[in-house]
């Protein structure tokens, strides 16, 4: 068991790997929260609903009412850790784990997790939005008794995002064939606009807003413009110190030149991966490695 806890702690925690953590993190919430009802409804007589059910609910899951914010500040970031029974956290996990491998390979890893958050807290603003001030949900004063949760807006920040930058991305899938990422993203989508009026709309329109979040930053991105990485030098502490670097280690070759990168992702973005000759694609490669 200890073997277990240490590889888990390893994968999570040492790799480097975000997805892992990303993941991890979401599983481990999923199950203290499940497993501890589950335990609490077999010892005692709470009825249909436990209370850390309603805790959960009530303090983790994201509510549309403006009202509740001074109480419920952190909700933003914890809904999208959370998720509302087996399969929901299971495809979840599943698309991100798919779509983020892809993401990384191309872009590194360092980037992951500040999209995942990026993109959960655009789908956050959208559910706001739409739930206060469109008028079919104001009509019935939706937003008084709405919450939503799941990672979903998160993950679809990294699944257009992929999608975006890499267009004609072929993957596999059952019963299907081969299929282009964009054509595949592009019936989520539509899918998800059409469930804007239906049982589960904060959670549609909260996709959407991920989905949005994921398109612009890979654009911006390639215009030059690197939000995350703009993020994290805002929090990063600037040594006092001036460090003269000789680079007579390695060869320069092994440093891409970021407007290099930023033609060969332009490239992929109009024409796919495919049309990258094989300098190109290690230039790719040697990027992505100098990221992680």
């Amino acid at each position: 068991m200890s073997t277990l806890w240490q590889n888990i702690q390893y994968k999570m925690l040492r790799s480097g790997n975000k997805l892992n953590l990303l993941i991890g993190i979401n599983v481990i919430v999923f199950l203290a929260v499940n497993m501890t009802a589950v335990l609490e409804k077999l010892f005692t007589s709470v009825g249909h609903q436990s209370l850390i059910e309603y805790f959960a609910t009530e303090y983790l899951q994201l509510p549309a009412a403006f009202s509740k914010f001074p109480t419920h500040f952190w909700t933003p970031i914890t809904y999208m850790f959370m998720h509302d029974g087996i399969l929901h956290i299971l495809f979840n996990m599943l698309w991100l784990y798919w779509m983020g491998q892809i993401f990384e390979e191309y872009l590194g890893n360092k980037r992951t997790i500040g999209l995942y958050i990026m993109g959960g807290l655009a789908g956050a603003l959208f559910y706001l939005l739409a739930l206060n001030f469109l008028p079919f949900f104001t009509s019935v004063n939706a937003a008084a008794t709405t919450t939503i949760v799941g990672a979903s807006a998160s993950v679809m920040a990294i699944v257009v995002a992929t999608a975006t930058l890499l267009p004609n991305y072929t993957i596999s899938l059952i019963f299907i064939g081969p299929v282009k990422l964009k054509w595949l993203v592009i019936f989520i989508l539509v899918i998800d606009f059409l469930g804007t009026v239906g049982p589960n709309a904060g959670g549609e329109i909260a996709h959407l807003g991920g989905a949005l979040l994921g398109f612009i930053y890979i654009k911006q991105l390639q215009k030059g413009h690197d939000w995350i990485e703009g993020i994290r030098s805002i929090f990063k502490s600037k040594s006092k110190l001036k460090v003269v670097y000789n680079n007579t280690g390695k060869n320069t070759a092994d440093y891409p030149r970021q407007d290099e990168i930023d033609r060969i992702l332009d490239k992929i973005s109009q024409s796919g991966y495919d049309s990258l000759n094989k300098q190109e694609r290690e230039t790719l490669a040697r990027a992505s490695k100098n990221e992680k």
